[in-house]
């Protein structure tokens, strides 16, 4: 059985049979006879489709956040952009399909030749609970205007959700077998992946699991992309704005209760202005509504199982034990829902939990270094690298110390966020391959090389 939970106020919202195999047998059928006649249709068809799904994300939008928030505990205000945002990530590739599927062509005195972008077929994707409708768009939409199929095992907190993305397909008057939930646990995604119906796989969740999928694709010899844990380094260096620095870090750590691989964890700030961020980032802390998630004054809501929130308090508790300051928070709170309040620790050292593992959740570390370049190095000794976000008014320094950041983006001046527009990965124990973007949408396509030689003269 497949357990909806409110974690606001612990209550059971639903409960799903799993599929069974007649149901998953019939699911991938479905998908790859789909396939067949999906990879024949024209750009124009695809890109009809994909503003289609944007429309009907838009109508609905709503109806698709409150079942968010309902379910993972997303405050409304957040979950109603994540809707919107996979509108914006169907529109993007809608209007740029012509441009990011052009072939390249490769000419010469006597052949001419070309690399064209075919689809693999259809790719199943493992997707996790914390932004559970932008995760899956995100994989799908650029998967299915390069001519695939999908198939969704979502994470099983979410089972409502992952149904209603399905809903959504319906609603575009998508082809069936286009995409597909399947309602399954944990156990059958290795008989999935096995299944010769499936062409590729995308993962996003932790490292430990990407080890096991990855594990499962290469004995299948299957492409897949990974997108994986993250202790994200948010660099500030002595001559940044410390005041803006200090408001976007608390929403860069806080948003979405800390829930995200690539929330800004390590706080790396320069001795002279260390105090000064400190000071900033506790008022900007404090000043945090936390409470009903469907109110839309709500910063921050509770977390999404209380699993979660014990392991938090764990790495909490052992760092502070280990030396770190409390400055805030540190506790769960009190009565229904798995709340856990706004930490901040300071003087963290990058052998503490804080400093070292990644904490998913609202807890912040603070770990003050003495120069930039003890910075960088600080914020590189991690095995995590998916995102970093570096603070300082020198953008030459900037643009230098970017490059030597060992992670898949590097935002100047903000924070780390997921845009259409451009590569989404990681390096080392954050995963490979890439979403979103040009790269992303060739993911998952064969890269074929076509050459023609000189016509037979009559």
């Amino acid at each position: 059985m497949i357990h909806s939970i409110n974690p606001f106020d612990e209550t059971r919202l639903a409960t799903f049979d799993e599929h069974d195999d007649a149901a998953i047998d019939a699911t991938l059928t479905r998908a790859r006879a789909a396939q067949r006649d999906w990879r024949r249709t024209t750009l124009a068809q695809r890109q009809d489709v994909l503003r289609r799904l944007a429309g009907a994300l838009r109508a609905d939008k709503a109806e698709y956040a409150a079942l968010i928030t309902a379910e993972m505990g997303k405050p409304i205000t957040e979950a109603i952009a994540e809707v919107e945002k996979c509108a914006i990530n169907c529109d993007f590739y809608a209007n740029e399909a012509e441009r990011l599927l052009a072939p390249e062509v490769v000419a010469s005195n006597a052949t001419h030749s070309k690399v064209v972008f075919d689809p693999l077929g259809t790719v199943l994707a493992v997707m996790p609970w914390n932004y559970p409708f932008w995760q899956v768009m995100r994989f799908a939409a650029p998967a299915i205007l390069a001519g695939n199929t999908a198939v969704l095992k979502h994470a099983n907190n979410v089972p409502q959700c992952a149904l209603a993305l399905a809903k959504v397909f319906d609603r575009a008057d998508a082809p069936q077998g286009l995409f597909a939930t399947l309602l399954v646990n944990s156990s059958r995604v290795e008989r999935l992946i096995a299944d010769d119906r499936i062409a590729a796989v995308t993962f996003t969740g932790s490292t430990p699991v990407g080890r096991t999928i990855a594990s499962q694709a290469g004995a299948a010899l299957k492409k897949q992309v990974l997108e994986l844990g993250g202790s994200d380094p948010f660099v500030v260096l002595a001559d940044a704005d410390i005041d803006l620095a200090a408001r976007t870090a608390v929403k860069a750590r806080f948003h979405n209760a800390g829930q995200s691989c690539i929330s800004a964890k390590r706080f790396i700030v320069e001795a002279p202005v260390a105090d000064a961020f400190v000071e900033a980032f506790l008022a900007h802390t404090r000043a945090l509504n936390v409470g009903d998630p469907r109110d839309a004054s709500v910063d921050v809501g509770p977390m999404a199982r209380d699993n979660l929130r014990v392991d938090l308090d764990k790495q909490v508790r052992d760092s502070v034990a280990a030396g770190a300051r409390l400055l805030a928070g540190g506790a769960p709170r009190t009565g229904k829902g798995y709340f856990y309040a706004p930490t901040v620790l300071d003087h963290v050292t990058p052998d503490m939990p804080a400093g070292r593992d990644e904490t998913f959740g609202p807890a912040a570390a603070i770990i003050r270094c003495k120069d930039a370049d003890e910075a960088i190095r600080i914020a590189n000794d991690t095995v995590f690298g998916l995102g970093a976000a570096l603070w300082t008014g020198d953008l030459t320094r900037a643009d230098a110390y970017a490059r030597e950041l060992e992670a898949g983006a590097v935002f100047i001046n903000g924070t780390v966020a997921s845009d259409p527009r451009l590569p989404f990965g990681g390096v080392k124990q954050s995963g490979y391959g890439r979403e979103l973007g040009s790269y992303g949408l060739k993911e998952f396509t064969n890269i074929k090389s076509v050459w023609t030689g000189p016509a037979r003269q009559a």
